[in-house]
């Protein structure tokens, strides 16, 4: 079945991918609901409450069970703007679709640093104690946990077959999806758009290594704050913060090798922020390589940001109908 462009056209056009989040000149809006029920529910991940949203075709059966979509947000994305532009499509195609905030971003609550002694804790295993919430972390290791733990909440779901749950990664995010389909079993399906593959060379793995040393000795931040503010064209995006020693070891690139489950890949021709051969043309070439079913999408004469602008249409349009595709030829 062909999905035509304008069927997923939305009726106001806006800037509202996650490379925005931050400016505030810029507003986002929510597309149209039409065929769509939407409901806020909430994650754990190691204790800590992640918001997020369950978008699912209306008129479901109470026994009907669908296919379904985690969204992996990428630098500063968040629920509120990337899941609700981008998940009605998906919902309207006959997907369960899961939008989150991970731990610290958006509306999901945060993991906490004690700035003081903690005391020995009470009969019921309390203590009281001034902390300071961890905010707005670029952090491989909690977020690649973050989309496990929202795979495991959808296993849960009546209206979900727990045994057709796939990612959707944008950017950062796009690296995250690649690293757990190749160590998270039940991923069946992967997508990936204009992502970074967070493959580190000899060196920047090393000083990965050599920060983790001084975060355990106490002699940087445990946590970066003040330290590990974005560069070059990503210093836009203030409150983020990077934090390579929590990345030590992690590399997409290496996880692709170990996915066995189909997968599409999107890129933009003029790609600005990452060299689309070293990064998302790298993981279709192993991919192919591997036998493992691929498809592989370059928007032509589009920069990275052309996927959440002028071509998101287009870009989403591709997407629903290899899902479609996909599962078709798995049997479902």
């Amino acid at each position: 079945m062909k999905v035509t462009f304008s069927a997923l056209l939305m009726r106001n056009a806006f800037l509202s991918c996650f490379f925005y989040c931050f400016a505030g000149t810029l507003a986002a809006a929510e597309a149209p609901l039409a065929g769509v029920e939407k409901r806020p529910v909430s994650i754990y991940c190691d204790g800590v409450r992640m918001a997020a949203d369950l978008f699912s075709p209306k008129g479901l059966k109470p026994d009907q069970k669908l296919p379904a979509l985690v969204l992996c947000n990428g630098t500063g994305g968040t629920k509120a703007k990337v899941g609700n532009r981008t998940a009605p499509a998906f919902a309207r195609a006959g997907f369960v679709v899961l939008s989150f905030d991970y731990r610290g971003w958006g509306e999901s609550d945060s993991k906490l640093i004690t700035l003081e002694a903690q005391p020995r804790p009470d009969a019921n295993g309390n203590v009281k104690v001034e902390a300071r919430a961890v905010r707005w972390q670029m952090n491989y290791a909690d977020q690649t946990e973050d989309i496990r733990a929202a795979i495991s909440f959808l296993s849960g779901e009546k209206t979900v077959d727990a045994k057709q749950i796939g990612l959707w990664g944008s950017s950062y995010g796009g690296g995250l999806v690649t690293w757990v389909a190749g160590n998270d079993a039940r991923v069946r399906f992967a997508i990936a758009q204009v992502s970074g593959m967070s493959a580190r060379g000899p060196i920047a793995e090393k000083a990965a290594q050599e920060l983790s040393t001084k975060q355990a000795r106490g002699e940087s931040e445990p946590v970066p704050f003040e330290t590990g503010k974005l560069g070059g064209k990503l210093a836009t995006y203030e409150m983020m913060r990077a934090n390579p020693a929590r990345s030590v070891g992690f590399n997409s690139i290496e996880a692709a090798a170990k996915i066995k489950v189909p997968m599409l890949l999107v890129d933009a021709e003029k790609d600005e922020l990452v060299d689309i051969r070293q990064h998302g043309g790298k993981v279709a070439g192993i991919l192919k390589a591997n036998g493992v079913p691929v498809e592989y999408r370059v928007i032509p004469d589009i920069t990275h940001y052309g996927v959440y602008k002028e071509k998101f249409a287009e870009v989403t349009a591709i997407e629903v109908e290899w899902l479609r595709t996909a599962l078709k030829s798995s049997g479902n």
